[in-house]
């Protein structure tokens, strides 16, 4: 397995998300902590921080679109997905938003025959390759944006 890294800004990030796992949550209950398949396919992904944004790049640590980094992370962990995101969320296993993990997929429709995913990080933040910011960046599901285009969430992840 490569180790990536893109200096300070990515081990800020891993910092974060290692001290924020298990956190009191709303309800007072304590979150578990990602481990496991979960874990990889999710550190995989967040290796990615500040990668380039290009349509059709497939090269982690260089340059990557949102499906391209979906299937990195998931072959990162051993599992092996469809490179393009109708391709994968048509595979995915279901899963209601409501119900989603670190590592499932969050799929979106920007506008018709555009479509977007993402991987989610925890219950509100998902890394994804954004074309506005061009660059593989961390996003909050619950703003109106991806409200406004989220189409439904699926995983290849017990």
């Amino acid at each position: 397995m490569r180790c990536y890294s893109q200096g300070p800004l990515w081990l800020g990030l891993m910092w974060l998300v290692l001290l924020t796992q298990g956190c009191v949550g709303g309800g007072g209950t304590r979150e578990t902590a990602v481990d496991g398949t979960r874990g990889r396919v999710v550190m995989a992904a967040l290796s990615e921080v500040g990668t380039r944004y290009k349509y059709g790049a497939q090269s982690p640590g260089k340059a990557l679109d949102c499906s391209a980094l979906t299937q990195h992370a998931y072959s990162a962990a051993g599992v092996e997905i469809p490179r393009v995101s109708t391709d994968q969320r048509e595979a995915a296993r279901p899963v209601r938003l409501a119900k989603v993990r670190p590592g499932d997929l969050v799929f979106f429709r920007i506008r018709p025959g555009l479509h977007h995913v993402g991987l989610m990080v925890d219950k509100t933040r998902f890394v994804h390759a954004s074309t506005s910011q061009k660059r593989v960046r961390l996003s909050n599901i619950k703003s109106d944006y991806w409200q406004r285009h989220l189409i439904g969430a699926g995983t290849y992840l017990n």
